[in-house]
Formats: structure tokens, sequence, C-alpha cells
């Protein structure tokens, strides 16, 4: 059971119309940029459909799972093939727009979609955790961002201030 296997499932759930376009985020979209960094799971960030009372709630993609035998959950994510997916909803524009740009990749010979990593920098800016942080630090230690596509992507989404002030605590003493 490897992340293709899991890859695959999602690929079916999509073209059974349960799952929208999707994208993978989080430490896993990074590793293709990156140098890896431990994750407990697959964050899939993808358009939910409401429920006939109107909520968004991700029990769709649960029930479709559970019909194929996918029934082992970790915390707030269910097992798929070993691994633990975690379905995301798009919470704001900044994400909605990243998935609108994800990039078409093969992980282990599965074609799946994956944030940029212009997206990922940005969404690591907005969230601000502490691993956020030092993901950011190291998407830009890597060195190979589209700066610029960096920067208009920050202008759009209100996190010009948030980037001066990351450079200022994180950049500029060195």
């Amino acid at each position: 059971m490897g992340i293709e296997a899991t890859l695959r499932v999602l690929n079916e759930m999509q073209a059974a119309g349960v799952l929208a376009d999707y994208a993978i985020g989080g430490a896993v979209a990074a590793f293709l940029y990156i140098e890896p960094a431990t994750t407990l799971d697959l964050d899939i960030f993808t358009a939910w459909t409401p429920s006939p009372g109107g909520l968004l709630t991700p029990q769709p993609f649960y029930e479709y799972l559970a019909g194929r035998g996918y029934k082992n959950y970790e915390q707030e994510a269910i097992v798929v093939e070993g691994w633990a997916v975690q379905f995301l909803p798009l919470g704001n524009s900044l994400l909605e727009e990243a998935l609108k740009e994800a990039a078409d990749v093969k992980i282990k010979g599965v074609l799946t979609r994956v944030f940029t990593r212009e997206h990922l920098m940005a969404i690591c800016l907005q969230t601000g955790r502490q691993k956020d942080t030092i993901r950011l630090l190291q998407f830009i230690q890597e060195g190979s961002a589209d700066m610029e596509r960096f920067a208009e992507i920050l202008q759009r989404y209100n996190l010009s201030q948030a980037w001066e002030t990351f450079q200022t605590r994180h950049l500029k003493s060195r």
C-alpha cells in the first residue's frame, strides 16, 4: 500500500462524481518542492456540496469510502490504502485560487493535482502556525519559487504586510 493506491481511490471518487475537482495541499504537496518533513495525513482540498439541509459536510466522501470498505479513522481523517486522508473545504478565496491553479503531476505514476509552491507559500504565511513558518523558510531556502508570482498572490489576498513582518522576523536578521 502506497500513496499511489490512495490517489487511485481519490481519482475513482472524482470519476464517480463524489469528489469535485481536488488538489493536494499541506506537507505532502510541499514534499514535491522542498525536503520532506513528517506528516500524519494527506490533505485533500475540494469544494464541498451542501447537504439537502444546506450544511457543508464531508459525509458523502465518507459514505462512498465506507461502501468500498474504508471504515478506519484516525482523528478527523479516514484511512485509505494506508494513508490517513483529510478532506478539507475551500474556506477562503486563496484556497479557491490554489485549487483552480493547481498543477497536474504524477506521483508514483498516478496523475493528480497539487497546489503550486507559490500558493503553498502564501497559505503557510496566511495560516501562520509554527510548522507553517518552518515550511515557508524551507521554501525560501530552496530558492526555486517564482517570487514575483508569490508577491502577486500576496497582493491579491492582502498578505503583503504579513510578508513584510515575516521577513523582518525571520529573514532580515541573517
